[in-house]
């Protein structure tokens, strides 16, 4: 696929808007108000923020590959997008106390070992794509933590015979689930390069 020869293609600009609204949407978040028994609007705003930025995340892809401008800048920041968008999130729902420290522990640590590994294995000239896992983590976990946010906005019980928060934290454990699992999938596939690597 032919890059891009600008970093200032459309998708590149969709995902620098995405990183610049994670901080204007962190103090946001900061600045709302959950209601109890009635919808909180400044809450509402923030979940409905998190789901654009959420949302963005297939748009950029999208016009990368539909205009055949990938880019290595793209490559670069696209992920960094992704978990910056989810840990930030997530260390708000840890600070108001909507999710357990380990949720953030495994997510962090499983971004360190695939950054540590990806970084050993390039010496070695070896890319691991994306696994289909990986992408599946994203989704849960964004889907999760935008069903707790709009938890925080919106009266309980919502969606009928199950509440919101208890479809949210499931979708959260599937999403740890995968995690730890994308972790493990990618150091076995990296383990050949890392042994090479070793001995040279």
């Amino acid at each position: 696929m032919q890059k891009g020869s600008s970093i200032w293609t459309p998708a590149n600009i969709v995902t620098m808007i995405r990183v610049a609204l994670v901080p204007i949407w962190l103090l946001a978040a900061e600045l709302s108000v959950p209601q109890q028994g009635a919808v909180s609007i400044s809450a509402l705003l923030v979940a409905l923020l998190y789901l654009v930025i959420s949302l963005t995340d297939k748009v950029d892809g999208y016009l990368a590959r539909s205009r055949n401008e990938v880019t290595a800048f793209g490559k670069f920041l696209d992920p960094i997008a992704d978990k910056l968008a989810v840990i930030v999130a997530l260390c708000y729902l840890l600070e108001v106390g909507d999710v357990s420290a380990w949720v953030l522990l495994i997510i962090v640590s499983r971004e360190f070992l695939v950054s540590g590994l990806r970084m050993v294995v390039a010496t070695d000239g070896v890319v691991v794509a994306a696994s289909n896992l990986g992408k599946a983590k994203t989704l849960f976990t964004m889907t999760a933590i935008c069903g707790m946010l709009f938890t925080r906005a919106l009266p309980m019980p919502m969606f009928g015979i199950i509440p919101l928060d208890v479809i949210s934290f499931w979708l959260l454990v599937v999403s740890v689930v995968l995690t730890a699992w994308s972790g493990i999938d990618y150091a076995i596939k990296c383990w050949p390069a890392v042994m090479r690597s070793n001995r040279g």
